[in-house]
């Protein structure tokens, strides 16, 4: 394989990051101490809510808040399965099941109609309940507990309806954010769409701590519960080693924090900077046949540039196009596969194609593309003139 020209992602460091890191060493205080504290009020402010529980990763944050929505063995968790597997791996560490909806076919987020038609139907119980569950699901399901959306790629999924409806039958509404920090969905931000939210910090976000997330909320009750959990079940009240209910080591430690801090003080220019090499990549990519760009919602008011993702139209091929890229020195991603066509949970739900059209013709024409804010100009023309090679090839 030809050495990359440019890699796929790189996270965006500066001195600031380094020194704050160093200043955390030379306390020799690591664990959760103030700059946890400081990160967790910083990023709650960016979210407009009350409360920050920073955590070692997006995934945990989730876990978490699925145990502070009293989902269970056998619950259902409403979602989508076209998301980075975490977000339904999540419900089944509780032994609970995800009941995936299709997606809206221009954003790859949850399609609002089919979740609220399946909360409705579900909560009806009866067939029409039936047709929402996992083809070898065989057990009574115990109840719908909640939704959880994942903001996709950077952008919000339409949540005003599941809004609505989780008021309405009295179920949680989780934000899946992790890929979304710094967005806006009709001028609110997201984090602060539902009962809590959860932020990711792995190294190719939009801000990094190397590992790490973030749980925000504006509940006490679930700020006061989540803190525990993340402290193997430790409440305010306990003394040393003891625990008031089962809990997990989900903590962020202090270096993490203390880098997660200088970044997010810096969040308006980094999702600053991703725009312009998304920009970059739509100016250059405008009017390429058999591909198309990233679809951006009127109800995004602010989108939070993750990933850059086309699409590889017929008589292109997608896993072609990869391939030549690659011969070009230009890595490139799958993105995303889907969740139910994932050998675990082929085998555990008994799910095949066909199941979610739209999710999985997404998952063969999606290709995520290198996307960094520290790309340069000059590295978005000579991936956009191998890209262009190819597609005009196939054409």
């Amino acid at each position: 394989m030809t050495e990359p020209i440019v890699p796929m992602s790189s996270p965006d460091l500066t001195a600031a990051e380094i020194d704050a890191v160093n200043d955390v060493l030379s306390t020799r205080y690591l664990s959760i101490g103030p700059h946890v504290d400081a990160f967790e009020r910083a990023v709650a402010a960016v979210a407009g809510v009350d409360h920050g529980v920073a955590v070692n990763s997006g995934t945990s944050g989730l876990h978490l808040c699925l145990i502070a929505a009293g989902v269970g063995q056998d619950d259902l968790v409403i979602t989508t399965p076209f998301s980075f597997i975490a977000s339904a791996n999540c419900i089944l560490y509780e032994r609970a099941v995800p009941v995936f909806v299709d997606v809206d076919p221009r954003t790859g987020n949850i399609d609002p109609a089919l979740a609220v038609q399946a909360a409705d139907d579900l909560a009806g119980g009866g067939p029409a309940a039936r047709q929402w569950l996992p083809p070898a699901f065989r057990r009574s399901p115990a109840a719908l507990r909640a939704f959880l959306p994942v903001h996709a790629f950077g952008q919000p999924a339409d949540i005003d309806p599941l809004r609505a409806a989780a008021a309405r039958l009295g179920l949680a509404l989780i934000e899946d954010a992790c890929e979304a920090i710094g967005a806006h969905y009709r001028g609110r931000r997201a984090g602060a769409l539902g009962d809590a939210a959860v932020f990711a910090f792995y190294p190719n976000k939009q801000v990094t701590t190397g590992e790490g997330g973030m749980i925000v909320t504006g509940s006490d009750d679930w700020d006061q519960l989540c803190r525990s959990l993340r402290n193997q079940g430790r409440d305010v009240f306990d003394a040393w080693l003891n625990h008031t209910r089962l809990g997990y080591n989900y903590r962020l430690d202090e270096m993490s924090a203390a880098l997660g801090l200088a970044q997010i003080r810096r969040l308006d220019q980094l999702l600053a900077k991703r725009a312009q090499v998304a920009a970059w990549y739509n100016q250059r990519l405008a009017g390429l046949e058999l591909l198309e760009r990233p679809y951006i919602a009127p109800a995004t008011t602010r989108m939070s540039w993750f990933v850059y993702v086309v699409r590889i139209l017929s008589p292109a091929n997608r896993d072609a196009v990869m391939r030549g890229l690659a011969a070009a020195g230009v890595p490139s991603r799958p993105y995303f596969t889907p969740i139910h066509l994932q050998p675990f949970y082929r085998e555990r739900f008994g799910y095949d194609r066909g199941c979610f059209p739209v999710t999985e013709r997404l998952g063969d024409l999606s290709l995520a593309l290198p996307f960094s804010g520290v790309m340069t100009e000059d590295q978005v023309d000579r991936v956009c003139a191998a890209l262009r090679a190819q597609i005009e090839a196939a054409a």
